[in-house]
């Protein structure tokens, strides 16, 4: 560790950083007027950007200070938070890119590079980065290492292998067994193992020993967290609604790539604080909630404001999300007196690794759980594992729920894979859809 980078690295944590927010404060837009079919926003906006400023903005600084590593969003990070590594997820950088507009640029990089349109755009955002080093987030730091997990899709795997050999950097892969009925023992013993063999290697990279009461409380933080995310998602079956699944899509950032820090653990009681006081008040995302939807699979990040308006225009609220509720879902089974064997099970049955009859179940269980009139499924050309299926578990939904349904076609990122006129002719007849059966 450099001493000179160590005291750069405290200067601008403990001056640079607030610095900087006071200079985001002043440079500020005047904000946006916001739509009558609106309630009053979150102010947990402010702290929410505030924490992702800040992480993004620190990281320029961790070289020399601490280990950085690259980490996919489905990997079990308290691992790497025993060694104190600095993570950065491509996923969350990736649609930050989206939610920009500027996917399509950074995927067009990629593509000349000889990647394929054909991938998942995340993957080319993130490629088109590292081959350009252009981000909105100013500079990201050089990984020391990387850390992914196929429970979430075979691409990553090979994503990363990419980015390890570009770099010339270790890669350690956390292999997640596809659930097919349920978890095995076998699998369970496997994974658990897979997660104590990281050890000697994460030492060696980080250059610090594992204690497994630090491991432990970590482990304990992260539970926690994520138990008060569930219970965010759970106000929602408030009538109407305290916040929208829009809003839900956005304060997700921490709990994906800030958990088991304490930064994300005070955050979501602020957060729980300002939805419990809402729920008490009456106070609705929006104005006039009348119709109360699911959403299936990620956010179309290039286009969450206009799909927000949209519904809020035509009191429709979503919810709930298949998404959203992934990081919640699980955390049941983290246990802190069995860490390994327990966190095989939270990390190995989230949805995108269990069968299709589990996300059926789950869907089924949320739909009556929120008191849902509808559900939006976005079909995403990136996300596969995400998207395959959706055609059967709408035709089973519909038919066993009676429950209107549409499916978009679009993209997470690469705003190019959208159509303006399909999908306003998809929504207009959902909507049409929608409304005569209720009232009808």
């Amino acid at each position: 560790m450099s001493i000179r980078a160590e005291l750069k690295y405290k200067i601008m944590k403990d001056y640079g950083a607030p610095a900087l927010m006071v200079l985001q404060d002043f440079k500020r837009r005047k904000p946006r007027p916001i739509p009558e079919a609106f309630g009053p926003p979150l102010e947990s906006n402010k702290r929410l950007k505030e924490i992702l400023s800040r992480h993004y903005f620190l990281s320029r600084y961790t070289p020399g200070v601490k280990k950085v590593a690259w980490v996919t969003s489905g990997a079990p990070v308290e691992l790497l938070r025993a060694f104190d590594f600095y993570t950065i997820y491509p996923e969350n950088h990736s649609a930050l890119v989206g939610a920009k507009k500027q996917g399509a640029d950074y995927c067009g990089i990629a593509e000349g590079s000889g990647f394929s349109q054909d991938l998942c755009s995340y993957a080319r955002i993130d490629l088109g980065h590292m081959l350009s080093g252009k981000t909105p987030a100013g500079k990201l730091p050089k990984p020391d290492l990387l850390f992914c997990s196929n429970n979430i899709c075979q691409t990553v795997l090979y994503w990363y292998k990419a980015i390890a050999h570009e770099l010339n950097i270790p890669l350690i892969h956390f292999d997640a067994p596809f659930v097919t009925t349920e978890q095995t023992e076998a699998d369970i013993n496997y994974m658990a193992q897979q997660l104590q063999d990281m050890i000697p290697i994460l030492e060696r990279v980080s250059g610090r020993i594992f204690y497994l009461n630090i491991f432990e409380d970590i482990l304990k933080r992260s539970m926690e967290t994520s138990k008060t995310w569930g219970a965010i998602l759970d106000a929602m079956k408030a009538q109407p609604a305290p916040m929208t699944i829009f809003d839900a899509f956005g304060h997700l950032a921490p709990i994906v790539s800030l958990r088991g820090l304490p930064v994300a653990q005070d955050y979501y009681h602020f957060l729980m604080d300002e939805i419990d006081t809402r729920v008490t008040q009456g106070i609705g995302a929006i104005s006039d909630e009348r119709y109360r939807l699911i959403w299936d699979n990620i956010a179309i990040w290039y286009k969450v404001r206009f799909l927000a308006t949209f519904f809020a225009e035509r009191k429709m609220n979503f919810v709930t999300a298949t998404y959203t509720n992934a990081w919640a879902e699980t955390t049941g089974y983290l246990d802190v007196k069995n860490p390994w064997t327990s966190m095989a099970k939270t990390y190995g049955q989230i949805i995108l690794n269990n069968n299709l009859k589990h996300r059926l179940d789950l869907m089924k269980k949320m739909i009556k759980t929120y008191s849902v009139d509808g559900m939006v499924m976005h079909s995403t050309r990136s996300c596969k594992p995400y998207s395959v299926g959706q055609f059967d578990l709408r035709k089973t939904i519909t038919a066993d729920l009676d429950l209107p349904a549409v499916i978009l076609d679009a993209d997470i990122a690469d705003e190019r894979v959208w159509s303006e006129q399909q999908i306003h002719t998809r929504l207009e007849a959902f909507c049409e859809t929608l409304e005569g059966s209720k009232h009808g």
